[in-house]
């Protein structure tokens, strides 16, 4: 039996927002691996340093590590992140992002 491609898609992205020499970002990208095996999701990276990152270097430059949580299916006519994300920042364990993207998946079921 092959699976559909539905059953293919993941239904949360996960937006990393990091910078260079960041210990608590390399921390975070460590959780972030831990949950994927486990639990698969998209999976974009920013560095907020670099110029494809300036949009957000305003808003998350001394904030970093963040990570948005959206629902795949709210992305399909956009690229990126949403203003709506779920959002997690700094410290974070597996359970904290495990539960973060049980919220988002619930989300307009």
């Amino acid at each position: 039996m092959r699976p559909t491609a539905v059953l293919l898609q993941h239904a949360v992205r996960l937006t990393f927002f990091t910078r260079p020499n960041c210990m608590l970002c390399t921390e975070a990208k460590d959780v972030l691996s831990k949950v994927w095996d486990r639990r698969h999701f998209e999976y974009d990276e920013v560095d907020v340093m670099q110029p494809a990152g300036k949009d957000w270097r305003n808003l998350y430059e001394f904030d970093t590590p963040v990570v948005h949580f959206d629902k795949t299916r709210d992305l399909e006519q956009t690229t990126g992140t949403t203003a709506k994300a779920r959002k997690l920042m700094h410290r974070f364990t597996e359970a904290e992002v495990e539960s973060a993207m049980d919220d988002v998946e619930q989300r307009h079921m």
